[in-house]
């Protein structure tokens, strides 16, 4: 760009303001490893349900915020990805801080630590759109991720198969943690390590959607995502089951609107190869001894290793009695395990800790103020996510942000029967998807920082000025 007459020209070796704010800072590319490291580590720590694992999450999260904020600085522009996402998410933070600092709570500690999770989940959602959606590198870093997700879907779907193949003692994590329940890969619940396939399976079909590479690559990456499709099947976890199959169904909807003639000649070969291959290995599981019995009880109704469907169903009646009890804030963010015992309508010897309904357990603990916002949260989400397919699955980057959105749908409907979204990696994984999928209109908003004074034109205005 030449310079603009009567104004100074750049020195030597020096870009012009407006270049070097387009310029990737160092900082943002450490924070964008160590956010990507924190997601594909906190599977591996059981979940990151137990204290240390989602404690060391929420720090990975922080330090990634200010390597941003570092990386910012040193631009000397500050620039936000803005998505209108953010208010549903910013009123249910507040909702539970003035239900901490108010006591509109049943138990201070546990409201304390639901809301140190939801403000990591929050940082987590707001760096995912400045760090792997930020312009101009989005399209190469979306493909990167992309790739990381199906690597991290390979590698979590490997162990869970050996585990299930080659452990002699069921109670075994990781071969030599002892666990009261049958793990499944790094958790300890089936139903858990089905809600994070959910996310991932998307996401890498998404990727190999958007490749162009040989055939023999994408034949490679269709086999790590029929290997995590297996592991699903062979968990048993009939809710995350049933969500792969409406996950299949958004999928299959998306190419009959949109019909991009070099998807459906990419993906509908291989989308039937891959059934093909998933029902004759399912066909061999049935009827491998001893894997029959855990494979067909993805169709029963009245079985189940850990809570039965009828117990499932008077749990979140009892989540709704919570709810009818405490209409308008309701018993605290994260109490439900303390206030259960109360309102159950059935008796029961086990200790529920959730409702097995994150939708029922959510308006227990956040009353109709909870409601009104996951409503609204609702309506944006399948209102921003699934806009203007069209033109964005034209893009590499618009196969991965459809994979997380499909994700995001697969994840919610399993939440009817389950509590994915209390599980700190899942919740993270979730909110990393949701962002890039409402992300689809990149809206960045500039503003100066004072570090930039000193470079900057006279006729630049104020500081701090939205650009």
């Amino acid at each position: 760009m030449p310079p603009v007459v009567g104004s100074p020209a750049p020195s030597a070796g020096q870009l012009p303001q407006t270049d070097r704010n387009d310029v990737q800072s160092g900082f943002h590319w450490i924070a964008r490893v160590v956010l990507v490291a924190a997601l594909c580590g906190a599977p591996w720590a059981y979940g990151a349900v137990v204290a240390w694992a989602w404690g060391g999450l929420g720090a990975l999260v922080f330090l990634a915020l200010l390597l941003w904020a570092a990386g910012c600085v040193q631009q000397g522009v500050l620039q936000i990805e803005w998505t209108p996402f953010y208010w549903p998410f910013l009123a249910l933070l507040l909702l539970a801080v003035f239900q901490l600092l108010a006591g509109f709570t049943v138990d201070h500690v546990a409201t304390r630590e639901a809301v140190v999770k939801l403000t990591t989940n929050f940082v987590l959602f707001f760096l995912a759109g400045q760090l792997l959606h930020a312009e101009p590198e989005s399209r190469r870093v979306l493909g990167r991720f992309g790739l990381v997700a199906t690597l991290l879907a390979l590698a979590v779907s490997a162990l869970a198969l050996a585990q299930f193949f080659f452990t002699q003692n069921t109670h075994l994590m990781y071969w030599s943690v002892p666990v009261p329940t049958r793990p499944f890969g790094p958790y300890i619940n089936p139903n858990n390590y089905g809600g994070l396939m959910e996310l991932l399976i998307p996401l890498s079909v998404g990727y190999v959607l958007s490749q162009s590479s040989h055939w023999l690559s994408r034949l490679l990456l269709w086999g790590a995502v029929i290997a995590a499709l297996v592991s699903v099947w062979v968990s048993s976890s009939r809710g995350a089951s049933a969500a792969m199959l409406i996950e299949g169904l958004v999928f299959g909807i998306t190419f009959i609107a949109v019909r991009p003639k070099s998807a459906w000649r990419r993906a509908l070969p291989l989308v039937v190869g891959i059934a093909v291959v998933s029902a004759c290995i399912f066909t061999w599981m049935v009827n491998t001894e001893g894997v029959s019995s855990r494979a067909w009880s993805i169709f029963s109704v009245d079985q189940s290793r850990e809570v039965k469907f009828g117990d499932r169903i008077w749990v979140s009646q009892t989540a709704l009695r919570m709810a009818a009890h405490n209409p308008w804030l309701g018993t605290g963010v994260g109490c439900f395990e303390f206030v259960f015992p109360n309102y159950a309508i059935a008796p029961t010897d086990l200790r529920w800790t959730h409702a097995h309904d994150d939708y029922a357990e959510g308006l227990a603990e956040t009353g109709l103020t909870g409601g009104v916002i996951l409503a609204v949260a609702l309506w944006l989400f399948f209102r921003l996510a699934f806009r203007d397919l069209r033109d964005r699955l034209h893009r590499e980057s618009g196969w991965i942000q459809l994979g997380a959105a499909v994700g995001c749908v697969g994840l919610m409907a399993h939440s009817l029967v389950d509590f994915n979204l209390r599980i700190p990696a899942n919740a993270a994984w979730f909110v990393v998807c949701l962002s890039l999928a409402i992300h689809a209109r990149v809206s960045p908003r500039r503003f100066w920082m004072p570090a930039a004074a000193s470079n900057a034109d006279t006729d630049r205005g104020p500081l701090l000025r939205a650009y």
